[in-house]
């Protein structure tokens, strides 16, 4: 097996700075370091696992949580998985610190720059899609602090990896669903969360496409409620009242609850199919109830701890992920296998 000695000795350079490359800690000519790279691939180098313990117990590691949807029961479940592998990689000297936010531009650039001002040396985040964290990303993977995002990407940034469901397939899921489920002429009202946020407007995009090769189904209206029950309720109430020709609804996001107690109060509830995402308690209140006829989750504490491992694993060994998009399973869950 390869050693970082005649990884250097091939490169022409010294292991000081084949060990900065493998590490991730910049101050290496981009040419230099692809050069690098090229020679560590083509020789399959893996670096010894009982120096990757040691070598992590001193550096001292610190990795930051950004996560989005402040209250949002599902982020519960994200929160177990981080919590969880924050765990295990102490016995590796390496930290976690934790920020989640509402759905707010601002304050997700706040926490990011709480978290550098700490010292993370990378970032596991849910990310705002905006041009400025976008733009927040880069500059951090420029400085040699890799990203991952989870449970929602964002469009061209540099980040190292992906973690979470692909959102378009969740969407066309959704659509082959609402075929499958509905009779007649079908008027879709889609109660979303935040149109900047990435996996929301996706699961909007699958299910749109989807249903266009449908003619008795289309999509009446689209509102958003950033995660809020209270909001969700008021929204979709409206569109009740707003459409009367309704009969199904398709919920992209959180606020389920909210929105299902509007439905359950109109008298026409039981002329109504219902779709969602997640299986948060209060979903599985009302697909009991017989009121949401399916629901599609996505393995929220896989989100929480592959992230992390991803991080660790590129900081304490130099260990770039296997794939670029780390896709959990789309899992749908109707009452009888709840």
């Amino acid at each position: 097996m390869a050693t970082i000695k005649e990884i250097a000795a091939l490169a022409g350079v010294s292991r000081g700075t084949v060990d900065r490359v493998l590490n991730h800690r910049g101050d290496v000519n981009p040419q230099t370091e692809e050069k690098i790279m090229k020679i560590v691939r083509a020789l399959d180098y893996r670096p010894n696992k009982a120096g990757i313990v040691l070598a992590a117990q001193k550096k001292n590691l610190k990795l930051g949580v950004v996560l989005l949807g402040v209250g949002t029961p599902f982020f519960d479940d994200v929160l177990l998985g981080v919590r969880e592998k924050a765990e295990e990689l102490a016995g590796y000297n390496c930290s976690v610190l934790i920020k989640q936010t509402e759905y707010s531009l601002q304050q997700q650039l706040d926490a990011i720059d709480a978290l550098l001002e700490e010292g993370v040396n990378g970032l596991a985040i849910s990310p705002y899609n905006d041009n400025a964290v976008r733009e927040k990303i880069d500059a951090l993977c420029s400085a040699g602090i890799p990203v991952v995002t989870l449970n929602t990407d964002i469009e061209n940034a540099s980040r190292l990896a992906y973690v979470g469901s692909n959102f378009y397939r969740s969407g066309e899921a959704a659509g082959g669903l609402m075929r499958l489920m509905t009779k007649g002429e079908v008027r879709v009202g889609i109660v979303s969360g935040s149109q900047n946020i990435l996996c929301h407007t996706e699961r909007i995009a699958g299910f749109a496409h989807i249903i266009a090769s449908y003619p008795n189904i289309r999509i009446v209206d689209t509102v958003n409620n950033n995660d809020d029950d209270r909001v969700s309720f008021e929204l979709t109430k409206q569109l009740l009242l707003d459409h009367p020709e309704i009969n199904a609804f398709y919920f992209t996001a959180g606020g389920v609850y909210g929105g299902c107690q509007a439905i359950e109060a109109s008298p026409r509830a039981n002329d109504i199919t219902v779709i969602t995402n997640d299986l948060v308690p209060t979903t599985r209140e009302y697909m009991e109830k017989g009121l949401i006829a399916a629901t599609i989750c996505q393995q929220p504490f896989q989100q929480g701890s592959l992230p992390l491992a991803i991080l660790f694993a590129c900081l304490a060994a130099g260990e770039m992920p296997v794939s670029e998009n780390n896709y959990v399973d789309v899992d749908i869950r109707i009452r009888e296998n709840l």
